[in-house]
């Protein structure tokens, strides 16, 4: 049986799902399509998902459709469950962007045709929503060849008459279709007089994948039916033809014309490009040979375990077959194999080259990871985990229930690695970080509901430093009596500023006031002050000190009293020698659209950023390069997304530390004061 791979992706509330649904009632795998109003979609059937309304994972449906298997992936449109559209474009070989007749292309949907481009991702366009009155095919038709350039074919386009939709044209097989539900009727319909000049910008898109085809073109003659088909299947695999189709998700109508397309043109799975040791190689898809999959999505739930979602792209998996994992080179036995229609499990004994199944109770396999055959190793290409920008910290609502938040946040991070959970012993916070707001508020209603745990999100604390300015002499002297033997340390100490992550240590005493052995005593007991600082409690770094004098008893002395004698000199010299917070400055690299370079500009010296440069990196996109104090960056991720409407992206990095302002200063010792 043939198997097609398709993703459906675009911008938030396009029509996605609603456009799911209808390929299911089209193809008799339902009795009637689900509404997301009604919460009793198939694809979204998180309870989640219900409750809010919106995609927030990836769904696989899978079903047959005319001797043909196909697997559809529904992906989410919010820019904060980036991780659904990754997984679909990981196991699909078609990408199909759902736009909006009414409202035209959106950010999302550009995000996804970009990023399918570059992946190498058969592409087609349904335009959803024709049955609203407002919509206007042609434009968006106009707006999606401004957009993306010729490539754009129509090849269903409403039939118009008298202003109004009346039927669907397919241009493939040059015939009209009126609808009484959702599977067209052939029927001679009048137009507007738009087919004629769509036709012939079909046909010269189609002619043009092919030699033999553009030369009959040119000749004057009419291409067949399967001349066409041909052409839209080369195009289409090549990436030279972005069909377009009009539909409507919510009535079905048009929806028959583009499984039908889907059936006959999208590509069938192909060989994939991986790497054996440190060498790449070809892994054919052949049923016959050695086995090797891509495991694109997981799903971590506390009840029926946990469900791996494989590609097969080379050889099959086989139920009491003993697998490898290529990251970490542990074999595991295939129980339980799955094919998955939203909440639906169908038990498969095999699943063959180019194919997906679901398997359950895998211990060692990630989202990511490759199964490959024992005595073969090979690592396929892993799913693009989206960066995540958005960060909180994270505690538990009920003290004693840190160990049920960790372990609820590591489940879930096992179905969605684009979250991030570390532990940061400096500011003693767990921060969970993700790709923004609605993307933790999830996290955190999945862990009550799932795992039956509740946790809080606050602001992180900035990781500052302390630092001094100045050179200062100090003594530190320690003397204590208390019954037989006393206490007694007695140094100067140097302190002065220098260029160092730690404590610099030297001495220069001279006549053996400080015996030899008691200066690791000395250095001990100012490395643990230095953890410290006098401000505001920072760790300090940035200070050379340098033993020069002292004196010591010859019963009374001991390594503990020159350590607290240090110790003293330490408090007494450091609010002396100019103490300075320092703040942490990170490089951050940000990638905006043209016309909104100047606003993240301003926004970047908002946040008393520097901008070091900016590059053009083509599609009508820059690069910003500046460096942020990392104590300002924390609102960035929203202002991002709402300067470039989701278009842009950044990354940071830790650089170095920089001298706080008096301001922030201020600030930061009144907090640690408070705190206190």
């Amino acid at each position: 049986m043939s198997v097609k791979n398709v993703t459906l992706v675009g911008h938030a509330s396009k029509g996605k799902t609603t456009l799911c649904e209808a390929i299911l009632n089209v193809a008799g795998v339902t009795e009637r399509m689900g509404k997301i109003a009604d919460g009793n979609t198939v694809s979204d059937c998180d309870s989640e998902e219900k409750k809010r309304g919106v995609s927030i994972t990836s769904s696989v449906i899978q079903f047959n459709y005319s001797g043909t298997k196909i697997n559809l992936i529904d992906t989410p449109g919010l820019f904060d469950f980036a991780m659904g559209p990754a997984e679909g474009l990981r196991a699909a070989d078609t990408a199909i962007l759902v736009t909006s007749t009414r409202s035209g292309l959106a950010a999302g949907a550009e995000k996804a045709f970009k990023k399918a481009t570059e992946m190498g991702k058969a592409r087609i366009i349904v335009t959803t929503k024709m049955d609203d009155e407002r919509a206007d095919f042609q434009k968006a038709l106009n707006g999606l060849v401004e957009k993306f350039g010729s490539s754009v074919c129509p090849v269903v386009v409403p039939v118009v008459s008298g202003g109004k939709v009346v039927g669907f044209h397919n241009l493939v097989d040059d015939k009209s279709y009126s609808y009484n539900g959702v599977h067209g009727k052939e029927e001679a319909l009048t137009d507007d007089g738009l087919i004629d000049e769509l036709k012939e910008q079909f046909t010269e898109a189609v002619a043009s994948a092919d030699d033999e085809l553009m030369e009959k073109f040119f000749e004057g003659e009419e291409l067949t039916k399967d001349e066409k088909i041909k052409g839209l299947k080369i195009g289409l695999a090549e990436g030279n033809i972005v069909p377009v189709f009009a539909a409507s998700g919510l009535t079905g109508v048009g929806v028959d014309l583009l499984l039908n397309f889907i059936k006959d043109c999208a590509p069938e799975p192909s060989a994939e490009t991986g790497k054996k040791g440190d060498e790449e190689t070809e892994i054919a898809c052949d049923a016959n040979a050695p086995l090797a999959a891509i495991c694109f999505k997981t799903l971590a739930d506390p009840f029926i375990g946990k469900l791996n979602y494989f590609k097969v792209v080379s050889g099959k998996i086989s139920q009491g077959s003993t697998v490898v994992n290529s990251r970490t080179g542990d074999e595991e036995r295939i129980g339980k194999m799955v094919t998955t229609l939203g909440t639906k499990q169908t038990d498969i004994k095999e699943c063959a080259a180019g194919d997906i199944c679901a398997i359950t109770k895998l211990s060692t396999f990630k989202t990511g990871d490759t199964m490959c055959a024992q005595g073969n190793a090979v690592t396929l290409d892993p799913v693009e985990i989206p960066y995540a920008t958005y960060s909180m910290a994270i505690s538990a609502e009920k003290k004693g229930e840190e160990e049920k938040v960790a372990s609820a946040v590591n489940r879930i991070i096992e179905e969605d690695p684009s979250l991030t959970f570390v532990n940061n012993t400096e500011t003693r916070q767990t921060v969970l970080s993700g790709l923004g707001e609605q993307h933790l508020d999830v996290c955190l209603s999945k862990m009550k509901e799932k795992y039956k745990v509740t946790a809080v999100l606050e602001q992180p604390r900035v990781a500052y430093r302390e630092t001094i300015t100045k050179k200062v002499e100090v003594q530190g002297r320690h003397k204590k009596q208390s019954g037989g033997h006393g206490q007694f340390g007695d140094v100067w100490i140097e302190f002065e500023p220098c260029d160092s992550d730690e404590l610099i240590f030297g001495e220069r005493v001279v006549g053996g006031s400080v015996p030899k052995n008691y200066f690791p005593a000395v250095e001990k007991g100012l490395r643990d002050s230095m953890e410290k600082g006098v401000l505001a409690g920072y760790p300090m770094v940035g200070v050379k000190a340098t033993l020069f004098d002292g004196s010591y008893h010859p019963v009374d002395s001991s390594e503990m009293a020159f350590k607290t004698a240090a110790s003293i000199a330490f408090k007494n010299g450091i609010p002396n020698a100019g103490p300075a917070l320092l703040e942490p400055i990170v490089t951050l690299n940000a990638y905006c659209n043209d016309e909104v370079m100047g606003d993240i500009i301003g926004d970047i010296n908002k946040r008393r950023g520097r901008v070091l440069g900016m590059n053009p990196i083509g599609d009508g996109m820059q690069e910003i390069v500046a460096e942020v104090p990392q104590g300002e960056m924390t609102t960035f991720s929203t202002s991002m997304r709402q300067i470039t409407q989701g278009r842009g992206s950044f990354t940071t990095e830790f650089a170095r530390y920089e001298r706080c302002p008096e301001n922030i200063t201020q600030k930061v010792i009144e907090e640690a004061a408070n705190e206190e």
